[in-house]
């Protein structure tokens, strides 16, 4: 597995001793998706956003489902491996610290997967919209790795009982959790911006 085994953008960072963000893109979307997002969550981070290698009628993704909300597991497991691989040689070739994913879907299950599965990857993650990846998850060591979850309340894709399971599964792990449900669906909201940077600062901040 080499860093360009998946399409993606690398934009180096522009202020020193911001975490850099590995952005996760949704369904149908592509590398060039969330660089927006990132910028505005944590101006000056180093950003790395790959395209997801898997196509659904046309649409990048990150991994197979075989219907909504029901996922590929074994495809899941096998992409997940492969992404972490990505990360690794790509931090090694930017010279940048393991990257907070920021995902949104698609990117945000892959982001949550990553983090039960590969969980020294990840230095920890934001996931908008996320549902619960796994149905039987390893046992991962995530102590005190921070993580915000964002759900919508009226999410027609994700369940609100699923958004919580995942919560208390990632807390459980020993992860350092703060969900909130916001008043919206699926897509993504000005609060949600907000509350990514209001987060990240602060993470940004402990850290230095």
């Amino acid at each position: 597995m080499t860093e360009s085994s998946f399409v993606h953008r690398f934009e180096p960072a522009t202020r020193a001793g911001s975490p850099p963000l590995l952005l996760l893109h949704g369904t149908g979307g592509d590398e060039n998706d969330l660089l927006g997002l990132g910028k505005m969550i944590s101006p000056g981070s180093a950003l790395l956003s790959p395209r997801g290698r898997v196509l659904e009628h046309g649409m990048p993704r990150f991994f197979r489902r075989l219907a909504e909300g029901v996922f590929d597991e074994q495809d899941l497991r096998r992409r997940a491996r492969e992404l972490a691989d990505f990360i690794a040689d790509a931090r090694e070739q930017h010279g940048i610290a393991a990257p907070i994913a920021v995902g949104f879907s698609n990117g945000a299950n892959i982001a949550a997967a990553l983090l039960l599965l590969k969980p020294d990857v990840l230095a920890g993650a934001i996931l908008l919209r996320a549902m619960v990846p796994l149905s039987d998850p390893p046992t991962a060591d995530l102590a005190g790795k921070p993580v915000l979850l964002l759900s919508g309340q009226a999410d027609p894709i994700v369940p609100a009982g699923n958004s919580a399971r995942l919560a208390a599964l990632l807390s459980q792990a020993g992860a350092k959790v703060s969900h909130r449900v916001l008043p919206a669906g699926h897509q993504l909201s000005q609060a949600d911006v907000t509350l990514a940077r209001d987060w990240i600062g602060n993470v940004d901040a402990k850290a230095a």
